[in-house]
């Protein structure tokens, strides 16, 4: 008689795993059940199988009988396409093959589509089997067997959801259109990986425990008042010890990196149909270790625990919890660098780093806790308290603790690493306690209004002194005044020293805010905050320019004085923030606003000059009001000329025979200023001295030339061309009068005659000679180039009919 087959070996390992002694037979009962549900599930998914194949045999059969019919009908009519046949037979087979080819097709992909669901059934039902052994997995074994035997069937999920993401990626790749299938697959995922993830890291807290994790955090010696390191259970690990924590370390390393794979396929899914302005799709398989490894987390998570409680007696000292952190940060670098960044490279997570990662965990455990504690207090305190004065005062030290505590875990994370590049987006979200404000906007509003009232409180004081609002004018030369149009500097521009102060303040503010984790937080606090307090100061220089609005003709000082210091602040600020504008952070800045405000249909305008400009509102404010301000003293300058010359411009080329008898031979250089013209020409000198003194030499260089072109049009236009003789006395006295005008205006340049176009010219027509004037004038009369003979003759600004009409006015005797 035969011998029976001995058991097959995985039989053997089942028994040997679940009765390892004679007290194990007590639990063989519960065992048998088990195993009886598990085969029902089988029998019931088989049958389930066996179904859904008999049914798509059934239809490819019928697909396939139809098929064969159509393909004999064809062989009947012409049993090939070499036979003639009438024109009805080539028409119907004409219409049929077309049929026939998209009936084959469909069957093809119905074929296809089975064969990939078969595929993936397989998959999942590996992944689901080994991760309900594991969870199903009875304590009989010792310690290290369990936990090898967990991680061998964890390595065995891990390679199922490969062997599934490699399928759904081809499957989203060459058919997007089986959509409800992949659907499907991922809900059984998620349903499975909800059971095994939890359950991989409550193990893994197991093993830390074992090993002795947390550490004590107390320092030996601290009751003699010596604060060593404290130990680091990592380093101290013997080998064996070693081993086992890091085959656990590289699984649940290898189950978040096919996490991340996961992710970064369903969100590339996501994004084929999203709007290409979401950037929350790049660099997808990198997204998912932003927030640090799950591995390291957990080796946060009991120091945290351990922590709060020396927090909590800190809540109002908070410069010793951020200390506390570093310091547990700082003292477990070694030992995390050592040990788990080798790990790490043996896990193939490329661009990872144990040290940046550590502080990732240890930073999120901070921001847990003042998102937690700490910050609740400090809104509620700020919408409960009408003075809030020393509320912001501690919202403003808090965020003063958070910048420098950013900083420091910075260097920490980077130390010893050389950076090729650095990242324009700053520190990464979970890097920055600061990402606190991503997820309350409303927190990020309150502190943008603690930085404005802050400053606007600083600023009241400053306006309260005139002095801040005025400018030492030294004893310079008048070349060194006048000759310097490359500003750079506040002294340069002569501005008050309010507009330093105030270019200081918000620079500081928006040095604070760099601290935030991503472009949209910064524009937002921004905004809110520095762009706030300086468009509420140049409203300030606008109202100091109003004073120029007078109800009267005269022009006081005081008024001009304070125009022009306004207005040079406004200058000096407008190229600040143009230089602001051009830095790389605000170039970032104002392009992502842009790309925001057009995905949002927003009818913002931006320059087209500058269609990344951050500050272009500001700057354009600005540039009005200079401009705006500047004509209006002009304006002015012009109208207080005109009203105290008013009746010389009307006498202007007719003798004067109280002073001078008209058959007098007069010589320029004995005669004097026209009485009448005299205080007229006291007003631009002093005006434009004043101007000279007080605005900004690159203003004053637009002023003067505009004030000058303004009179000289002025002149010209009120003389009475055509309807009165000049007098050869009149001549010379309007040439006396135009030089003693051109005098004011020398010191500004070489040749001011050039500014003066028109009255230069109506000077040199009544100049000519007489028969020099009436052989101009008949040819003025006749000739049809009459432009080119005036250029001739150096008269560039008046035309032919201007010139006829002086040539009019000049006196045809002797």
């Amino acid at each position: 008689m035969a011998s029976p087959r001995p058991p097959p070996a995985s039989l053997r390992s089942f028994l040997d795993a679940h009765f390892a002694s004679p007290e194990d037979l007590a639990s063989a009962p519960a065992l048998a059940e088990l195993l009886r549900r598990e085969c029902v599930g089988l029998d019931a998914s088989l049958r389930r199988l066996e179904a859904q194949l008999a049914s798509v045999s059934a239809s490819w059969l019928a697909r396939s009988a139809g098929a064969r019919a159509s393909l004999r009908r064809i062989r009947s009519r012409g049993g090939g396409f070499g036979v003639e046949e009438d024109d009805g037979e080539e028409t119907l087979r004409s219409a049929e093959l077309p049929a026939l080819v998209q009936e084959i097709h469909r069957i093809d992909a119905i074929r296809l589509y089975a064969e990939a669901a078969l595929q993936l059934e397989a998959f999942v039902g590996n992944l689901e089997d080994a991760t309900f052994s594991i969870v199903r997995q009875a304590s009989k074994l010792n310690l290290s067997s369990e936990m090898q035997w967990k991680q061998e069937k964890l390595l065995q999920a891990v390679d199922a959801m490969r062997d599934i993401e490699l399928e759904l990626l081809r499957i989203s790749t060459n058919r997007p259109q089986w959509t409800n299938l992949i659907m499907a697959v991922d809900s059984r995922v998620d349903k499975t990986l909800a059971i095994l993830r939890p359950k991989a890291l409550t193990d893994y807290r197991a093993l830390l425990a074992a090993l002795g994790w947390p550490p004590s955090l107390s320092s030996p010696d601290a009751a003699n008042n010596k604060y060593s390191e404290i130990p680091n259970p990592l380093i101290l690990m013997n080998e064996a010890n070693k081993e086992k924590y890091s085959q656990s370390f590289l699984a649940l390393c290898a189950l978040q990196h096919a996490q991340a794979n996961r992710e970064a396929r369903q969100c590339q899914a996501k994004g084929a149909s999203a709007s290409m302005s979401d950037s929350k799709y790049f660099d997808k398989t990198a997204a998912c270790f932003d927030n640090g490894l799950w591995a390291i987390d957990e080796l946060v998570q009991p120091i945290a625990s351990r922590l709060e409680y020396h927090f909590a007696k800190w809540s109002e000292q908070p410069e010793f919890i951020f200390a506390l952190v570093y310091k547990i940060a700082r003292d477990f670098m070694g030992g995390v660098d050592d040990i788990l960044q080798p790990l790490i490279d043996r896990a193939r997570l490329v661009g990872l780093s144990a040290k940046e990662s550590w502080v990732t965990g240890m930073v999120k455990m901070l921001l847990g806790y003042l998102e937690r504690q700490i910050f609740p207090v400090l809104v509620t305190s700020y919408q409960a308290t009408d003075d809030k004065f020393e509320v912001h005062s501690s919202w403003m030290h808090l965020n003063d603790l958070m910048i420098t505590f950013d900083k420091r875990m910075q260097l920490l994370a980077d130390s010893g690493i050389q950076k090729i590049a650095s990242i324009s987006e700053g520190l990464s979200r979970s890097l920055s306690v600061f990402s606190i404000y991503s997820e309350h906007s409303d927190w990020l509003h309150m502190w943008a209004g603690v930085e404005l009232n802050s400053a606007q409180h600083k600023l009241k004081s400053e306006m309260e002194d005139e002095i801040n609002w005025s400018y030492s004018i030294k004893e310079l030369g008048l070349q060194e005044i006048t000759s310097n149009f490359l500003l750079s500097t506040r002294e340069d521009y002569k501005a008050p020293t309010i507009s330093e102060f105030v270019v200081k303040t918000a620079s500081a503010m928006i040095e604070r805010g760099h601290a935030l984790p991503n472009r949209g937080l910064r524009i937002q606090y921004n905004r809110s905050s520095s762009v706030q307090f300086l468009s509420d100061f140049f409203l300030v220089l606008r109202e100091r320019c109003e004073a120029l609005q007078l109800t009267n003709t005269a022009l006081e000082d005081d008024s001009l004085l304070k125009a022009s210091f306004a207005i040079n602040a406004a200058r000096y600020c407008e190229y600040v923030l143009r230089e602001w504008d051009d830095d790389i952070v605000f170039l970032e800045m104002g392009a992502h606003r842009k790309h925001v405000d057009e995905g949002q249909g927003q009818g913002h305008k931006h320059s087209a000059q500058h269609p990344c400009s951050f500050f272009g509102d500001e700057i354009a404010f600005l540039a009005k009001l200079g401009t705006d301000y500047l004509e209006q003293i002009m304006s002015s300058v012009l109208l207080e000329f005109e009203d105290l010359s008013w009746d010389y411009v009307q006498n202007i080329g007719l003798p004067n025979e109280q002073i001078h008898p008209v058959d007098e031979v007069l010589d320029e250089e004995n005669l004097g200023v026209s009485p009448g013209f005299v205080a007229s020409l006291e007003v631009v000198r002093d005006r434009t001295t004043k101007l000279m003194l007080h605005l900004n030499s690159k203003d004053f260089l637009d002023l003067w030339r505009s004030i000058a072109e303004g009179l000289d049009y002025f002149i010209y236009s009120s003389i009475r061309w055509g309807e009165l003789t000049f007098s050869d006395q009149g001549v010379v006295q309007l040439r006396v009068d135009t030089k003693a005008l051109l005098h004011i205006f020398r010191p500004f340049c070489l040749r001011p005659e050039a500014f003066f176009p028109f009255i230069s010219d109506s000077l040199r027509l009544l100049a000519m000679r007489k028969t020099d004037a009436r052989y101009l004038l008949e040819v003025l009369k006749n000739a049809k180039e009459n432009d080119s003979c005036l250029r001739q003759q150096g008269l560039q600004h008046v035309n032919a009919s201007q010139a006829m009409k002086i040539l009019g006015s000049k006196r045809s005797d002797g």
